[in-house]
C-alpha cells in the first residue's frame, strides 16, 4: 500500500502546513456534501422505494423486509470495526485514512447502481421473489457494510487528524458536520421532494404509484447518485491532508502496531469516551429515524395532502417546505455555532440547546395533522440542535487527545469505526424500524387513507424518537468536562513524543515550529509563482505592474481581516 499511495498522482493537492480556505470548502464541505447525498437521499427514500415501488412489504416477502436492516446493522458494525483496525494499523504517504476514502469511490459506485437492478423490479407480477430477496439484501449490504463504511470511518476521522489547532479543528468540524446537514437537508428535505418525488413516484390514473415508472426512474437516478459521490470521495481524498499523521511520522520512530483488543481496553476504560459515544448514539438514532420516517408522515398525516389530486407532488412540496423551514436553522448555526461553543464551552453550548430542543418539540403534539403547528415544532427542535450538530465531532476530538495524552497511543480508528458504525448501523437500522412500526401497525400503499394505529406509529417514529434522544443525550453530557484537560493534554503529547525522538538519537523540533517552517516555504514558493504569473498577464493584457499589485495586496488584507480570516489566524 505504500508504494501504491507514493505514487504522485495520489498526492494530496493541499500542500499548506495549516488549514487554508481551498481546504476548508472543498475538501470539508462540498466534497463531502456530493459523497453522503446519495446516503441522505436514501435515508429519506429508500424504505419508500422498497415499500411502495418493489413492493417489499407485500406479503410474499413475508418478515423479510423488516429483518433484513435489523441483520445488517450487525454487519455494518463487523465492516466499520474492521475498517476503523485497518485505519489505526495503516501508515502511508498519503496518512492513515485517507487511503481508504480512495479505496471506497468505486466500491460505492458500484453499490449505488445495484441497489436499482433488482431482477423482476419492473414487473410487479414477477414470482422471482427469493431472487429479489437475495439481490436486494446484497445489494444493500454492499453499500451499507462495505462501500460506506470505507468511506465514512475514513471520512470521520479526518477532523481529528487535520491539525491540534482548536480553532481551525473547530472550523473544520463545523463544516463537516454542515455538509452532512447540507446533504441531508436541502438535498433530501428540501430540493428531492420538490423536484424529483414526482419522478421518483410516479402516480398512475387510478391514483396509485406505477411501479414500472418508477422503477425506470430510479435506475436512471441510481447512475446519477453514483457519479456524484464517486466525485465527492475523490475531491475530499485529493483536498484534505492528515497533518497529525504526518507530524507522527515525521518523529522517525517506530510505531507498534497494537491489536484492537488494546484500543478497545483503552477506549472502554475512559468515561469520556464513553459519554460522547453514547451521547452521539441516542442522538443520531432520533435523529435519523425522524429523517427516515418524513417521507411516510408528509404523505400521509396532513389533510391536504390526502384530499390533493396528486398526493405525491403536493406531498413532495409540503416536504420540501418543511424540510427548508427545519433546516434554515442548520444553515444560520454553520455561522454562529462554533463562536456559541467557543463563548460557552463545547457541552454547555450542547445541552443547552437540547433543552430548547426538548422544551420547542412539545409544540408539535398541540396538533399533529396541522401543518403550521407541525412546522413550529420543527423550527424550535432544529435551532436546538445546532451546536449539537456542528460541535459533536470537534468534542470527539478533544477525546481521542485526551486518550492519547492518557495512553501514549492514538485510537483514531477504533473510535471513528465505533462513530462510523453509530452513525451508518443507526441509519441502517432506522429503516428497520420504521419497517416494524409500518408492519406491524397495518401501513398500506394503496389506501387512500392510513388506519389510526399506523398513524399512530408515524407520530412516535416523527414526533417521539428524537425527543427521547435529546432527554438521554442531557443526561450523559452532564458531568462532561473533558475541555479542561485540553492544554494539559497537549503539553503530555508534545513531552511524550520528545522524548521518543531523543531516545532514537533524533533532534527534536517542535511540531509547531516545524509547521512554521514548513508553511513558511509553501508561502515562499507560491508567492514566488504568484508574482511570474502576474507579471506574465500584466504583459500580456498591458496592464501595469505595480497598480496590479497593489489591487492584490489590498484584497490580501480585506481577507486577512474577514471573519473566516480571524478564526483562521
Amino acid at each position: 500500500m505504500d508504494k501504491f499511495f507514493a505514487n504522485p498522482a495520489l498526492k494530496t493537492r493541499i500542500t499548506s502546513g495549516s488549514v487554508k480556505l481551498p481546504e476548508m470548502f472543498i475538501g470539508y464541505l462540498l466534497a463531502p456534501l456530493c459523497a453522503m447525498l446519495a446516503n441522505s437521499i436514501f435515508s429519506a427514500y429508500l424504505t419508500r422505494y422498497y415499500a411502495d415501488v418493489i413492493g417489499l412489504t407485500d406479503s410474499q416477502f413475508g418478515v423479510f423486509s423488516m429483518m433484513l436492516p435489523i441483520i445488517s446493522a450487525i454487519i455494518v458494525v463487523a465492516g466499520n470495526l474492521f475498517v476503523g483496525q485497518l485505519i489505526d494499523n495503516t501508515r502511508t504517504p498519503a496518512g492513515k485514512a485517507r487511503p481508504y476514502l480512495f479505496l471506497s469511490a468505486p466500491v460505492m459506485a458500484v453499490a449505488i447502481i445495484l441497489l436499482f437492478l433488482t431482477p423482476g423490479g419492473d414487473n410487479p407480477q414477477a414470482t422471482n421473489y427469493m431472487m429479489k430477496m437475495v439481490w436486494i439484501a446484497v445489494s444493500f449490504n454492499l453499500f451499507y457494510s462495505v462501500g460506506y463504511p470505507c468511506f465514512y470511518t475514513a471520512h470521520s476521522s479526518m477532523v481529528a487528524l487535520s491539525t491540534r489547532n482548536g480553532n481551525q479543528r473547530g472550523l473544520l468540524a463545523t463544516l463537516s458536520n454542515a455538509s452532512m446537514v447540507a446533504a441531508a437537508g436541502v438535498g433530501a428535505s428540501i430540493l428531492v421532494p420538490i423536484l424529483l418525488q414526482p419522478f421518483m413516484f410516479v402516480t398512475g390514473a387510478d391514483g396509485k404509484i406505477d411501479r414500472v415508472a418508477s422503477y425506470a426512474n430510479w435506475r436512471i437516478l441510481g447512475i446519477a447518485l453514483a457519479i456524484v459521490t464517486m466525485a465527492g470521495i475523490l475531491l475530499e481524498y485529493y483536498f484534505t491532508r492528515e497533518r497529525i499523521t504526518e507530524e507522527s511520522m515525521a518523529l522517525n520512530v517506530k510505531e507498534e502496531k497494537l491489536p484492537m483488543s488494546t484500543h478497545i481496553k483503552a477506549c472502554t476504560s475512559e468515561k469520556y469516551w464513553w459519554m460522547v459515544v453514547l451521547f452521539i448514539l441516542f442522538f443520531q438514532m432520533g435523529q435519523l429515524v425522524k429523517n427516515t420516517s418524513m417521507s411516510f408522515y408528509v404523505r400521509w398525516m396532513f389533510d391536504s395532502v390526502i384530499a390533493s389530486s396528486n398526493p405525491e407532488s403536493t406531498s413532495g412540496a409540503l416536504m420540501s417546505t418543511l424540510g427548508l423551514i427545519g433546516g434554515l436553522p442548520s444553515a444560520v448555526g454553520m455561522v454562529i455555532a462554533w463562536p456559541l461553543a467557543s463563548k460557552l464551552g463545547k457541552k454547555r453550548a450542547i445541552v443547552l440547546g437540547l433543552i430548547l430542543s426538548l422544551a420547542g418539540g412539545l409544540v408539535a403534539f398541540l396538533n399533529v395533522h396541522s401543518f403550521p403547528i407541525v412546522c413550529t415544532g420543527v423550527i424550535l427542535k432544529a435551532v436546538g440542535i445546532i451546536p449539537a450538530q456542528y460541535v459533536m465531532v470537534a468534542l470527539l476530538s478533544d477525546v481521542l487527545d485526551h486518550l492519547e495524552a492518557k495512553n501514549g497511543f492514538r485510537s483514531d480508528g477504533f473510535t471513528m469505526s465505533i462513530y462510523g458504525a453509530t452513525m451508518v448501523g443507526l441509519a441502517v437500522l432506522s429503516m428497520g424500524i420504521v419497517n416494524i412500526f409500518l408492519g406491524a401497525l397495518g401501513y398500506d400503499a394503496t389506501l387512500t387513507r392510513q388506519a389510526a394505529s399506523t398513524e399512530t406509529g408515524m407520530v412516535i417514529a416523527y414526533l417521539c424518537m428524537d425527543m427521547i434522544g435529546f432527554a438521554l443525550s442531557i443526561i450523559l453530557l452532564f458531568r462532561m468536562d473533558v475541555e479542561k484537560y485540553i492544554d494539559e493534554d497537549k503539553a503530555k503529547i508534545l513531552e511524550r513524543q520528545k522524548a521518543a525522538v531523543l531516545a532514537e538519537g533524533g533532534t527534536w523540533v517542535d511540531p509547531e515550529e516545524r509547521a512554521r517552517l514548513e508553511q513558511e516555504e509553501a508561502d515562499r514558493k507560491a508567492e514566488e509563482e504568484r508574482i511570474a504569473e502576474l507579471k506574465q498577464t500584466c504583459a500580456e493584457k498591458g496592464l501595469n505592474f505595480e497598480e496590479e499589485e497593489r489591487k492584490y495586496q489590498e484584497q490580501k488584507e480585506k481577507r486577512k481581516n474577514s471573519l473566516i480570516g480571524k478564526l483562521l489566524g
